[in-house]
């Protein structure tokens, strides 16, 4: 669900940037450019938070 979430807020989000980027340039909007770069910005984010953070190791207690 969380990989899910992710990519949607990415897909979201670089859309208004896309859109706001293209009306400040006075460029033209590209809605499926737009998805692609902002899908892989969203898959970029997921591998960096898989590989960023350390694993939690596990410790046996010896009583």
């Amino acid at each position: 669900m969380r990989y899910i979430l992710v990519l949607l807020w990415s897909f979201i989000l670089g859309q208004v940037v896309g859109y706001i980027g293209g009306a400040l340039t006075n460029g033209t909007y590209d809605f499926m450019l737009t998805t692609i770069i902002s899908l892989i910005c969203g898959f970029v984010i997921l591998l960096i938070g898989q590989f960023a953070l350390p694993k939690k190791e596990t410790t046996k207690q010896v009583q």
